[in-house]
């Protein structure tokens, strides 16, 4: 069967300040193997019309190339005569170095350009130092919970800790990674090129360093990888001291007595479990009406009253901070809020620091693609499902790709990474499209929120619109042996499903561990396994998976297992 996608104007879904951007015309498959893609939402990623056919994270066909490049991974490949490179990278972040290791794996001769360091926003000042921070706060928060302790029979003198060395752990946790990533380049013979990156035209790039003279490589295929960096609205004047984004909050250079965090997704929210884990008061202000916006409604719910009642937490919605002066001649941190829909001026709070977490920009200046006629939209470089990228007229522009937060498509480090190998999988000549809404996420705090594929309200729209009926299961942790053993029983997990076919629309974990429990359900939408079929897997007992094993068996679905499942006896 053949399926049709095609994408509509560019939209924005406010799941921790993701951006969608979609640019492509609608395109056809050929001779599709036997993995099901199937369209979860057109609303919520801004898809006008798509036609199911099923499920998976990836849609292959034969669509050909033009010539597949061969090579052993230890000399890096063997480029066209005509080339330097077969592949150039201009950034190396997760997303670069995904598609780097990917390509040399495929025997393209590689070359990866950086400006600044290995690892990209993720490595040096993203997930990995914010995930050392969070295993600090949820150190401490476990021994400061005397309740928690007492019910496992523990004694704990006070709780403390020592500022330099938290800030020591998450910096040299980012290090260990970057090396890592570095080493792993280097071993498989992919040239790292030091400078910044600049398209001068087809399949050509320059890059250097300022006050240098810059090198001019060529390749027969480029991929722009060069991510984003914190966005911070007009009217904030950040110091880096008293005002500071997340770059600057990584390094934890103090820990104030009351912080303001504007914004409330993902990054507000992780750091709001850090500082109140360390002792500070938080304030969130949040633009819209509610705190949490993106989550699923009845997560959030439980969430809040786990994550931010019972904490030193309070908070503005419906506010802008429209101004932030920073602290200065003895002076408090400044914030003058404004109704967010009436415009007039709300209130004025004084605070000893304000963090800036309202999502993320791409950084797509300087790239030269206006040498390529190519135009940005909001800063994010308009590509079409394959990656590629659309210039000013709509067409496609040959060898030319962008992935990760630079295309817009899904700001994620994990996404830029499997687009990276989507794009590796289509120059190497297996065409690949990546289905995004099988790709999870997840938001460390203690305990972990994670979700894959639609919120409730968002599958019952698209339900509506086109003509199904969904359900919803749902399962509590207190019913969960293991997490019971833990004495975390607090959580919940979340079915949206199509109860005539079996079909996995979301599924959303607040919970012990959710974050490590989510890949399950991913990987069935990835897959296109249906309810009826997945119940019949085992799970080790006692664990926290089983947690799934009764969320799916708990749906109701009226179609019977797939006949394609094992069925012959197998000798152990």
């Amino acid at each position: 069967m053949h399926s049709t996608l095609s994408f509509s104007q560019a939209t924005t879904v406010p799941r921790s300040n993701y951006a969608f951007d979609s640019h492509s015309p609608s395109f056809a498959l050929s001779k599709p193997i036997n993995l099901r893609f199937c369209g979860l939402m057109r609303e919520a990623f801004g898809f006008s019309n798509l036609t199911q056919s099923c499920s998976s994270r990836f849609r292959f066909s034969s669509r050909g190339h033009s010539k597949k490049i061969f090579a052993s991974a230890e000399n890096n490949g063997t480029p066209l005569k005509s080339f330097d490179y077969d592949l150039i990278i201009i950034g190396a972040g997760v997303g670069g170095h995904g598609a780097a290791l990917h390509a040399v794996e495929k025997g393209l001769k590689t070359a990866i350009i950086e400006g600044d360091v290995v690892g990209g926003t993720c490595v040096n000042r993203g997930c990995v130092p914010t995930k050392a921070l969070l295993a600090v706060s949820g150190r401490m928060r476990e021994l400061q919970n005397e309740h928690h302790l007492k019910a496992l029979g523990l004694q704990v003198s006070d709780a403390g800790y020592d500022r330099q060395g938290v800030a020591d752990h998450a910096n040299n946790l980012a290090s260990k990674i970057r090396s890592n990533l570095t080493n792993s380049m280097k071993a498989l013979g992919v040239d790292i090129l030091t400078g910044v990156g600049t398209v001068l035209g087809p399949q050509k790039v320059k890059y250097g360093k300022v006050g240098f003279p810059d090198n001019i490589v060529t390749a027969k295929d480029i991929i722009i990888a060069t991510g984003s960096i914190p966005f911070v609205p007009k009217g904030i004047e950040v110091d880096g001291k008293t005002v500071i984004t997340s770059d600057h909050a990584l390094k934890l250079e103090f820990v104030p007595d009351w912080i303001a965090i504007i914004g409330s997704g993902y990054i507000g929210l992780e750091f709001s479990d850090v500082y109140t884990a360390l002792g500070s008061e938080v304030t969130f202000i949040e633009a819209l009406d509610q705190l949490m916006p993106g989550f699923d409604p009845e997560i959030c719910k439980l969430a809040q009253r786990v994550l931010i009642n019972p904490r030193k937490i309070d908070s503005h919605t419906g506010v802008f901070a429209t101004k932030i002066t920073p602290a200065r001649d003895g002076n408090p941190v400044i914030i003058e809020l404004t109704d967010a829909k009436t415009k007039e001026p709300k209130d004025t709070l004084e605070v000893d620091a304000a963090l800036i977490a309202t999502g993320r920009a791409p950084f797509t200046n300087g790239l030269g693609l206006e040498n390529i006629n190519v135009v940005t939209q909001r800063g994010f470089v308009p590509v079409d499902e394959r990656m590629q990228v659309i210039d000013a007229n709509g067409n496609l522009v040959p060898h030319l790709y962008c992935i990760g937060d630079a295309n817009g498509k899904m700001m994620l480090a994990h996404a830029a990474s499997a687009q990276g190998i989507s794009v590796i999988e289509q120059v190497t000549g297996r065409d690949q499209v990546l289905n995004h809404l099988s790709i999870p996420a997840a938001c460390f705090t203690h305990p972990d929120i994670s979700m894959v594929g639609l919120t409730e309200p968002q599958a019952r729209e698209k339900a509506e619109k086109e003509g199904f009926e969904v359900s919803v299961a749902k399962t509590s942790f207190k019913a969960n042996t293991k997490a019971l053993a833990e004495n975390e029983g607090e959580g919940l997990a979340k079915l949206i499903y199509r109860p005539d076919n079996g079909e996995i629309l979301g599924v959303h974990i607040f919970g012990l561990h959710a974050a490590d429990l989510i890949h399950e359900a991913s990987n069935a939408i990835a897959l296109g396994t249906r309810i009826q079929d997945i119940k019949f897997a085992v799970h080790a007992h006692p664990t926290l998976s089983e947690v799934l094993d009764e969320l799916f068996k708990s749906a109701k679905v009226k179609a019977p297992a797939s006949s394609s499942a094992v069925s012959e006896p197998v000798a152990v």
